[in-house]
């Protein structure tokens, strides 16, 4: 009821309401799913945790961020990139592949995933990449 009055105050009186917080939709999946000794993470976009806006001054700045935001689900889970047994990459722009390349495999010290690379039309929030990860738990 308070909430309301807030809120019909507000708007007979032209005043921005700072303090009403409406509940932002969430989307339905989870950032990761432990399935026996897998880890499952959902496809990583370039967006920047602090800001919650796209990275996207640069590809490689774009994937940067994809790649550290895939190691914040893997931190969280005591994994590492070296942990991971299989990618899978969408890419806006089969024009970008050496790129992306280079940088991916910047992360990864003993061995490599197994991977695919999938050209796509489009991704969430107008992301030129997003890669999906499946980690070895111990």
């Amino acid at each position: 009821m308070k909430i309301y009055m807030l809120a019909l105050v507000a708007l007979l009186f032209g005043c921005a309401l700072q303090a009403l917080e409406v509940p932002q939709p969430k989307i339905p999946f989870s950032p990761a799913v432990k399935a026996s000794n897998l880890l499952f993470i959902s496809g990583q976009v370039g967006l920047d945790s602090k800001t919650g806006k796209l990275v996207n001054h640069s590809f490689e700045a774009e994937l940067r961020q994809v790649m550290d935001n895939l190691k914040k689900q893997l931190d969280e889970h005591k994994l590492s990139f070296d942990d991971l047994v299989s990618t899978t990459i969408y890419l806006k722009d089969m024009d970008r592949y050496d790129e992306l390349n280079k940088i991916y495999g910047e992360y990864f010290k003993n061995k490599f995933p197994s991977r695919t690379c999938i050209a796509v039309k489009d991704l969430p929030v107008k992301a030129s990449v997003e890669i999906s990860g499946i980690g070895l738990m111990p």
